[in-house]
């Protein structure tokens, strides 16, 4: 089964069921990401504790303070970058710099090398070459950083530009999620490399209006490793997969807490009966593949392949949707 499809048919629900307009769900699911991404990097404060911490400024007992700076210093930066995402503004060396100084402005160190000095709270660019994980692989040569990272934002600026008006919602997730690879891979700083990258690459879902990406930390060696992959393999397709696979995850965890919670039980990804859930998730499908099959609609949907032909011809029936060219070969197209 497609996983781009299964995702396009579960953001539907997700956003047919209303789950992004509870109250307050906004401000969680930003602690949640904040947990993760420092989880990943260490950290064993709890979501529970980065309430408490975040909004009555409550210390975790038995936390050090390192971690709970750590998820401070991170909780003012997606502020930070959340607000640059609404305005729209372009990638840049300095933008990247600020916003690490403030990803790193409690936990930085200063060194202090042959080829001067450098202070990682301040969101300089590391003067040193690193290695990190198994094997003690090496990253780019620090000489490179500058260059690498000023071409890094120009493809950005570039790829966004040309997504503004043709809203694909997976040419969006992938944009995300090859800034994160790419990021990650010139690893700019001496420290904050993957949070950094997180934070980036929900900058852009944040700035495109998409239900952001989280990386559990209970998937970090599976992470590392689809990292490592398609670094080998000079490709970003194992890491795409990786993150499509682990966002649908997340998505489906999440919708399947609400119903519950709701006093319902999810036994479908939507209702059988039909109805309007139904229909936006074809109609979602459609906009991202329009030459999807019917067949291709019920796998990713869950529910036969006679009802979403019931629901196809009902549509093209009321004039919301037509079927240009051939049923092998055509697309189809949305009317209104």
């Amino acid at each position: 089964m497609n996983t781009g499809d299964q995702l396009i048919a579960t953001l539907a629900e997700y956003k047919q069921l209303g789950i992004a307009d509870q109250i307050d769900y906004g401000k969680f699911y930003l602690y949640s990401l904040i947990t993760h991404s420092t989880a990943i990097e260490g950290s064993t404060v709890t979501e529970i504790e980065n309430q408490l911490l975040f909004d009555e400024g409550i210390s975790a007992k038995g936390r050090t303070m390192q971690e709970q700076l750590m998820n401070l210093d991170l909780k003012k930066a997606y502020e930070q970058s959340i607000c640059l995402a609404k305005l729209h503004t372009d990638f840049s060396v300095e933008m990247l710099k600020e916003l690490s100084a403030i990803v790193m402005k409690n936990t930085g160190s200063q060194y202090n090398t042959a080829q001067g000095s450098f202070d990682a709270s301040k969101g300089d660019l590391r003067l040193v070459n690193v290695t990190a994980g198994a094997g003690g692989k090496s990253y780019l040569n620090y000489t490179k950083v500058p260059s690498k990272l000023t071409a890094f934002c120009q493809e950005m600026n570039e790829r966004r530009l040309t997504l503004v008006d043709n809203k694909d919602l997976l040419e969006l997730y992938r944009l995300s999620f090859d800034a994160h690879f790419q990021l990650v891979t010139i690893h700019p700083w001496a420290d904050g490399n993957g949070r950094m990258s997180r934070l980036i690459m929900n900058y852009i879902q944040f700035e495109f209006g998409l239900v952001p990406t989280k990386v559990k930390k209970e998937n970090k060696a599976e992470y590392i490793q689809a990292l490592n992959t398609s670094r080998d393999q000079d490709s970003y397709e194992p890491f795409r997969e990786f993150m499509f696979r682990e966002h649908l995850n997340n998505l489906q965890e999440e919708i399947e807490n609400f119903m519950q919670s709701q006093g319902g039980q999810k036994t479908e990804k939507v209702d059988r009966k039909g109805g309007q859930k139904t229909r936006n998730a074809i109609l979602e499908l459609i906009r991202n593949n329009a030459k999807i099959s019917s067949t291709q609609m019920a796998e990713a949907i869950g529910i036969n392949r006679s009802a979403v032909s019931k629901h196809l011809k009902k549509m093209q029936e009321e004039g919301i949707i037509c079927r240009e060219g051939p049923d092998k070969g055509g697309k189809w197209v949305i009317v209104q």
